[in-house]
């Protein structure tokens, strides 16, 4: 066996974080979570009830008015405190995302990484929430805006990215003076309680950030509670959709990101190593449990052949076990459930008639028989009317489709109801220029295969896989967190004589 990462304490109930302190409730529902990589239960989480939301909601509350009067320069200070931390235990933390979600420990540290790079970010607060300012706007009148916190917000996210996508959310939302309240997956509870804890430790006022465990008790306690001002949310389309109208008609401002169906395009005159080195990293990744994983490799004319049999070889030597091995590429699937979920897609892609290349169905882990494990899937022929096509899998099946040229792909692509990450594969500069302008997806990549964008750009996608004007982190969740208010001017001794009953206009 390989050598493995250190491995934290971690307690046996998985508790809420309000107020600056765990907090457990006598008698609560509990829920069991598990390690993927034995099948075992590993530890219990807390699901919050209304009662235990209105708590964490009103420590949010309680604490806005102080925290949102602190200087942006004093916010940046403890957030750039919790930024050492965080880098300081990264490991720590990535390893109870591999004991939780079970994926590889070097893809957890990865996700960590990016989770860092958004609270450096966040540290920038003074600039980013500067704004703009004219001197006599009109005569004796000067116009300018402000850029204020919302109140208490929330975040829901999944139990993929347990630390990556939190960060999303909560240090941008801190940073420009809000209150928190995240609700994380009750799949993979601890990292969200390990990351208060770093806060706490930073100097964080108690009722800043806030941890409610639960399920959709929980997800509509936030979306109903009239001291939510918003709620930003990452999942898949049907929840983000039923996040985004139940939100919006409570009158919050809403930010829900959905599902996907990532293609990638190769074309004839591309590097074939390249590609499909891309497709194995990007589809087999993770377990196929990213929203930016690719799952349909769109092979344009006779490129198919070359591509295919490469990705079955790679796809069956896959190293497939623990995470916690630091040789390993693919881990286990979170949950029994998703698991099942993912070989009953297989067998639908085989009833449909697509060329089933790599079955992953059955897979056994050495010492690990009771894991969540699946091997590596490959289809080929797969056409775009089958399911296994048009539903998000979230698991390592990849699909190939075959098309005669490049604007069959685009047209493709353009027609399948997601729009979040999407990828081409050429060395013509003209096919990459028209890729990346006739595309109708949120994220492009140019021989680049998970085009996630870094911390100061922004993540978001279209069509289907986005509900809300605005993408996440960046200068647009400066933007999502803050209202703009505007203040025109003038004193006693530049005011005219006599009323004005005409529109006011620069004079």
């Amino acid at each position: 066996m390989s050598k493995q990462p250190p491995m934290p304490t971690m307690s046996s109930v998985v508790s809420h974080w309000i107020n600056g302190k765990s907090i457990t409730h006598p008698g609560a529902r509990h829920q069991d979570v598990f390690n993927p990589a034995t099948g075992q239960v590993a530890r219990q989480v807390e699901l919050a009830s209304l009662q235990t939301v209105n708590e964490a909601v009103a420590a949010a509350r309680a604490a806005f008015p102080a925290w949102a009067d602190t200087p942006p320069i004093r916010r940046a200070r403890i957030i750039n405190a919790f930024l050492a931390l965080l880098n300081a235990r990264r490991d720590d933390l990535a390893s109870i995302i591999t004991q939780e979600h079970g994926k590889v420990f070097t893809d957890a540290q990865g996700e960590v990484t990016r989770g860092v790079e958004i609270v450096e970010f966040a540290c920038g607060i003074p600039q980013l929430l500067k704004t703009d300012f004219t001197d006599q706007v009109s005569t004796g009148i000067d116009n300018w805006t402000l850029r204020q916190p919302l109140g208490v917000v929330a975040g829901i996210t999944p139990f993929n990215f347990p630390c990556m996508v939190p960060c999303w959310m909560f240090p941008m939302a801190i940073a420009a003076g809000n209150t928190f309240v995240l609700k994380p997956s009750e799949r993979d509870p601890s990292a969200a309680i390990f990351m208060a804890e770093l806060f706490r430790e930073a100097g964080l006022p108690d009722g800043v950030f806030n941890v409610v465990q639960g399920d959709k008790v929980a997800v509509d306690g936030l979306l109903d509670h009239p001291d939510v001002r918003a709620v930003s949310f990452v999942g898949s389309t049907p929840i983000a959709q039923y996040i985004y109208e139940r939100g919006a008609a409570q009158g919050k401002r809403v930010q829900a990101l959905g599902g996907a169906k990532n293609h990638m395009v190769v074309m004839p005159d591309a590097d074939i190593d390249q590609a499909v080195d891309g497709l194995i990293g990007a589809g087999y990744g993770s377990a196929g449990e990213r929203c930016m994983a690719i799952s349909v490799a769109v092979l344009v004319g006779d490129v198919a052949d070359k591509v295919v049999p490469l990705l079955a070889d790679r796809a069956r030597k896959l190293k497939i076990k623990n995470g916690l091995e630091l040789d390993a590429e693919m881990g286990p699937i979170v949950t029994r459930q998703a698991l099942e979920r993912i070989e009953g897609y297989i067998g639908v892609g085989v009833e449909e008639g697509a060329s089933l290349v790599v079955d992953g169905r059955g897979y056994k882990v050495p010492g690990h028989e009771q894991g969540f494990f699946t091997g590596g899937t490959l289809f080929d022929h797969v056409k775009p009317s089958m399911r296994i096509y048009k539903e998000e899998i979230f698991g390592p099946v990849l699909s190939c489709v075959r098309v005669r040229d490049f604007a069959e792909a685009v047209d493709l692509i353009n027609a399948h109801e997601y729009g979040n990450g999407v990828s081409c594969y050429t060395r013509d500069g003209n096919i990459a220029r028209e890729f990346g302008r006739r595309i109708q997806v949120g994220m492009v990549g140019i021989n680049v295969p998970i085009p996630v964008p870094m911390a100061w750009h922004g993540f978001g996608g279209w069509k289907r896989s986005l509900f809300g004007d605005m993408h996440a982190y960046g200068e647009e969740g400066v933007r999502f967190y803050t209202k703009q208010k505007s203040i025109m001017q003038r004193w006693p001794e530049t005011i005219g004589k006599g009323a004005e009953f005409a529109m006011p206009t620069a004079k």
